[in-house]
């Protein structure tokens, strides 16, 4: 059986009332008085945990799993504190249910920001010790004893002083009596047995053996397939169309009509997408036909010197400015970045009378639901979600406009119908980082060291769209996320100048948030700075990060792993960036080579990080990896540009991502800790541009200020 098959949720519940309460004092679960399981019914003592009278444990996820391994972490904490092995438990997905499965510091069932881990661990563990516990008491009970004179040990309850052992299966029905402790004590760091331990990722075998499901792979009985064209200009809608080309293809059933696109529907995919080739579909832009690239650009530089809103102010910066001057400027301009996650967007929708189902891969499981239930006008409960597994997220599929679009259709549709986009309508109707320029202004004292330091974030908000509550007094919060640097400035001052992308673009999050906007501008500026100082970059962040001694660690022991200090060849260099967000630090540093030709290699990064409490430190290892990757993609390849009011690039052809032949080794150091987890999903990401900068200047003694990487650009300067 899969580990993500799903079973019944409702049996034990017609028994247990479980009630979670996501508070500062953790998980409180209730029972109906006097409420006892039926031997054939498992024992479910909370929401994340099934425990039948035979075969394996089940964990309900609250988290979604797009790579990021966040199912053998969850399941990791709860085995930990239930005393079982990670061979004893198998996965299932949770259902679109936000009053059990939301994120604690989202207070929705989000996955993103890196806050899986850190919204849900001593949840998680709670879970896991209040069934231990409960199945401790109901031992002791039947044996005469002391719950403290028996332990939990394998999935076995062990009479300490005895030879008596019963496996929970066997207690499930005694457990179900125990009154539920509200005030459990969890494991100590020194007695893990799972958490901090390499573990193999649980969902790994069945994407090998290509039995794992992701939303691309629904099949409900009866679903017939439709390919989609989506009106390419901005808020854009449909004139007109003519069905017969399309109706005339074998395998194609119908041709729907919605105010923003074209679908035609099959009984394969193939027909799906030939009947849609062959149609003449006549647009009509609208008001953002003129809408160019340089117009875009344009706007944001204006924007640079214009209105903002404060959003730190600390010590006097203008005096600073004034006593310490001349005043260093420097304008770092970011371009419009895609997702490209390896799954292009997908939904299956079946709209009946009396209810609603959708297969969907989604890191927002109740948004999803009560995106159907908009659309369709049904009641949120007759809408039911069945999550997958996503191939890739990055932040994409925390929006929903490609339910909505789904569903539209499959109003018109009988029976169930996938939706699957192709790569150019995944990449020319994503939820885009907009553009983000950064101007950073500073001065320095007599040391060389900065006595001031501005910086003007120029960008969209997204938070007042996505999630208000991540805004204040018209700041994006997450847009600033890392805005004010790290560094130990007497004088700071950050604001925010909005200024969103044109009627009709949807932006989104994108994989770092805030921090791949803003430390790229810090750390190249820091390093700018340094450069006016004449002090060795590694140094001059050595002086200003000591009030931070976890960043500073993770900064040493980069530069130890790098051989920092270790000369170089003539048209080598290496280059810092530090990131501090997400709960966790990182110190980044790359090595770069000039070849003859004037292009530049990267030939080495190093990563140190410092987390704090690893749940799986293979998982670390990757998800670093990972985000180097996806940052490297966008400093060397990642623009987007409009033009007509429309996306001009549409595949890997002319929006390319890193080949595994131009990935360099990437090295991961983990700076052991015992403070809360940090996250990790990030914090790869943001200092990845800034290091390769830094690393070409001090190779070629030129500095660009302008992402991505132009090699072209570079010869030039």
């Amino acid at each position: 059986m899969s580990i993500f098959d799903r079973a019944n949720l409702a049996v034990s519940r017609r028994q247990l009332l479980i009630g979670a309460s996501l508070t500062g004092a953790g998980l409180v679960i209730g029972f109906k008085p006097h409420a006892v399981a039926a031997a054939s019914e498992p024992f479910a003592p909370n929401a994340f945990i099934r425990i039948p009278q035979e075969g394996k444990i089940t964990f309900v996820m609250p988290s979604v799993e797009m790579g990021q391994g966040i199912y053998t972490a969850v399941a990791m904490m709860l085995a930990e504190e239930l005393e079982v092995g990670l061979d004893q438990v198998t996965l299932e997905h949770a259902p679109a249910d936000p009053k059990q499965y939301a994120n604690p510091l989202l207070g929705d069932q989000i996955t993103g920001g890196s806050l899986a881990i850190r919204g849900i661990y001593e949840q998680m563990r709670k879970a896991g010790a209040t069934a231990r516990i409960m199945l401790i008491a109901a031992a002791a009970r039947e044996w005469g004893v002391s719950p403290d004179a028996c332990k939990a040990e394998a999935g076995h309850v062990v009479e300490t002083g005895g030879s008596r052992r019963a496996a929970y299966g066997s207690l499930i029905t005694a457990a179900a009596s125990e009154v539920v402790p509200q005030d459990v004590p969890l494991k100590p760091a020194s007695s893990y047995r799972v958490i901090g331990k390499p573990a193999h990722r649980l969902d790994s075998p069945e994407k090998v053996n290509g039995t794992a499901k992701f939303g691309i792979d629904a099949r409900p009985d009866g679903v017939s397939y439709a390919a989609i064209a989506i009106c390419p200009h901005f808020n854009g809608k449909l004139r007109a169309v003519d069905e017969a080309p399309a109706m005339a293809v074998k395998g194609v059933t119908q041709v729907v009509r919605i105010e923003e696109a074209v679908a035609v529907v099959a009984d394969n995919t193939g027909a799906a997408r030939k009947g849609l080739a062959a149609l003449s579909i006549d647009w009509d832009p609208g008001p953002s036909a003129s809408v160019s690239q340089s117009e875009l650009e344009r706007q944001m530089d204006a924007a640079i010197d214009g209105k903002a809103l404060p959003h730190v102010n600390e010590g006097d910066v203008a005096r600073a400015e004034a006593e310490h001057g001349p005043v260093h400027e420097f304008v770092y301009r970011m371009p419009i970045l895609t997702h490209s996650a390896m799954e292009p967007m997908n939904c299956t929708v079946h709209v009946r009378p009396d209810g609603c189902e959708v297969w969907v891969g989604t890191q927002i499981m109740s948004r999803a639901r009560q995106a159907a239930a908009d659309v369709t006008g049904l009641p949120l409960e007759k809408v039911v979600v069945h999550n997958h597994l996503l191939g890739g997220g990055f932040g994409r599929r925390l929006d929903v406009d490609g339910i909505i679009l789904s569903t539209k259709i499959a109003k018109q549709v009988s029976g169930p119908v996938k939706v699957t986009w192709s790569r150019e309508e995944d990449i020319r109707h994503d939820c885009y980082r907009y553009l983000n320029y950064s101007k950073v202004t500073a001065t320095l004292g007599p040391d060389g060291l900065p006595v001031s330091w501005r910086h003007r974030v120029i960008g969209p908000s997204v938070m007042a769209r996505w999630l208000p509550a991540f805004t204040k007094d018209g700041v994006d919060l997450d847009q600033m996320g890392g805005a004010e640097s790290p560094y130990a400035i007497p004088n700071r001052q950050t604001d925010f100048a909005r200024h969103e992308a044109p009627d009709g673009m949807l932006t989104g999050n994108w994989r770092g948030v805030g921090a791949t906007r803003n430390v790229p501008p810090v750390e190249c500026g820091i390093d700018e700075l340094a450069e006016l100082a004449g002090i060795d970059p590694l140094d001059y962040r050595r002086r200003l990060l000591q009030h931070k001694p976890r960043l500073l660690g993770a900064l040493e022991l980069a530069a130890e792993k790098a051989g920092w200090s270790s000369p170089l060849e003539k048209g080598k260099g290496r280059g810092i960036a530090v990131a501090e967000d997400f709960g966790s630090f990182a110190a980044m540093i790359a090595e770069v080579s000039i070849g003859a030709d004037g292009r530049f290699k990267t030939d080495r990064i190093v990563c140190a990080v410092d987390c704090g409490q690893v749940i799986n430190p293979d998982t670390v290892e990757a998800q670093i990896q990972s985000g180097v990757v996806y940052g490297l993609s966008a400093a060397l390849y990642g623009r987007i540009t409009v033009e007509n009011g429309a996306v001009v690039e549409g595949n890997f052809d002319d929006a390319p991502v890193l080949r595994i032949n131009e990935t360099p080794p990437i090295e991961v150091h983990i700076v052991p800790s015992a403070e809360a987890p940090g996250g990790i999903g990030e914090v790869g990401t943001p200092g990845v541009a800034p290091a390769l900068l830094n690393a070409i200047f001090m190779a070629t003694g030129k500095r660009l200020r302008t992402l991505p990487i132009d090699q072209t650009d570079l010869r030039r300067v």
